[in-house]
């Protein structure tokens, strides 16, 4: 059996793209539920913290690197049938439904929770910002882990000879 970069970079697709499926999913079943239970004071403080942690290299090489390790693989397997259409699929799900709902949904949501100052506020304002910020995350949250599981299946069954021939 011959190891190609283009089986290198296929299978690191596959791995990437499983990992941010599997992150999301995780958060989604145990982050998201736990959230819930808590104070609008502990979820707020919560969030802030966890936003700002997460900003680190390994959140950022399976984030970001799979999206480009879809790509990469994609244009590798131009011209190679269904495998092709496959990873072209798995690259445009993941950047349109995972990467850019983060980009353009997620990311600004926690940008405004960062620089709120959270020792200023009432209650009611707390439960307020709290109530329109997480209603919007998690729906995000819930639309860009389907993306991403999505993608990551596109990019599983290309991975088999039989099923993309």
């Amino acid at each position: 059996m011959e190891i190609s970069i283009k089986s290198i970079t296929l299978l690191t697709a596959v791995i990437l793209t499983g990992l941010s499926a599997g992150f999301f999913y995780a958060w989604m079943v145990s982050v998201i539920p736990g959230t819930k239970r808590v104070i609008d004071i502990t979820y707020l403080e919560s969030m802030q913290s966890i936003n700002r942690a997460i900003l680190n290299p390994a959140f950022y090489l399976v984030f970001m690197g799979s999206p480009l390790v879809l790509g990469i693989s994609t244009f590798q397997h131009y011209q190679a049938g269904p495998r092709f259409w496959l990873m072209l699929g798995a690259t445009l799900v993941y950047m349109l439904g995972t990467f850019g709902v983060t980009a353009f949904g997620n990311v600004p949501l926690n940008d405004a929770l960062d620089v709120l100052d959270l020792s200023s506020l009432g209650e009611a304002e707390m439960k307020e910002f709290r109530r329109s910020y997480e209603i919007k995350w998690n729906r995000l949250h819930w639309i860009r882990t389907l993306f991403a599981v999505l993608s990551f299946m596109l990019s599983l069954i290309a991975v088999f000879p039989n099923s993309t021939s």
